[in-house]
């Protein structure tokens, strides 16, 4: 018989925050403004652009392939190119709108607590921990967050049983059993779940690229059509 849940781990991107296709190629473009560099004939803006442009494709695979984190300043220099931190505003405002936290998110993380259950995030992200808490700031949902890693900081990214224990420690839960992990991906999130001993729901709301799809799709314990639904299943597996 599986222990009742304690703790909800949920993934960032596509699954607190809506899906959103990217262009990636405006993506570059942006992330290349913080390129310190002095342009020469073969060495212009897009230029650069599309030496990062690669770097990333590079970096997904260094996590899909190897488990391998990352960091900002780890694709500029894969790129080969310097970069000040300070310039990095034009890819910000980039992404600023696919940051924004579902609306459902509030009453969820509401709904767990009121139900004793510890909320947690685990992302796989090359960003620094001060973005992703400014945006839980600024949507009101930071104070209902008890423990949150992002793998720009530790060695892992998911599917890594490695990510998933930290994710576990800051929530305060040892027992993977009494975890859920929630997700929108087959391989980091709903495999790597189960592989580390946890239970996984999938949101299945993603058109995940091909270049970032893992050896393994895991089968989900259950699938929620809408962040809502999560509260249903957990009460549900603890009734």
């Amino acid at each position: 018989m599986n222990p009742a849940i304690k703790a909800v781990i949920f993934d960032w991107g596509g699954t607190l925050t809506q899906w959103h296709d990217i262009d990636f190629h405006a993506e570059s473009l942006a992330l290349a403004q913080a390129v310190i560099a002095t342009p020469t004939p073969d060495d212009d803006h897009h230029a650069r652009a599309d030496r990062l442009h690669a770097a990333g494709d590079t970096v997904w695979g260094w996590s899909r392939d190897h488990q391998r984190s990352a960091t900002v300043a780890d694709l500029f220099t894969e790129a080969g190119l310097d970069h000040d931190p300070d310039l990095l505003q034009a890819y910000r405002e980039f992404w600023e709108p696919h940051t924004l936290t579902d609306p459902q998110v509030v009453p969820l993380f509401e709904r767990l607590h009121e139900a004793g259950i510890r909320v947690g995030v685990l992302s796989n992200t090359i960003w620094p921990r001060a973005w992703h808490e400014e945006f839980f700031r600024r949507d009101g949902v930071d104070q209902l967050i008890d423990g949150d890693v992002y793998t720009s900081e530790i060695p892992w990214t998911k599917p890594s049983p490695d990510a998933f224990a930290a994710a576990r420690a800051a929530v305060g839960i040892e027992d993977p059993a009494a975890c859920v992990y929630v997700g929108d991906r087959l391989f980091d999130d709903v495999w790597g779940a189960q592989n580390a001993g946890m239970r996984a729901i999938h949101i299945p709301h993603s058109l995940i690229p091909a270049q970032q799809i893992g050896h393994t799709e895991g089968t989900p314990d259950a699938v929620a059509s809408e962040l809502a639904e999560v509260g249903d299943i957990v009460a549900g597996w603890n009734a």
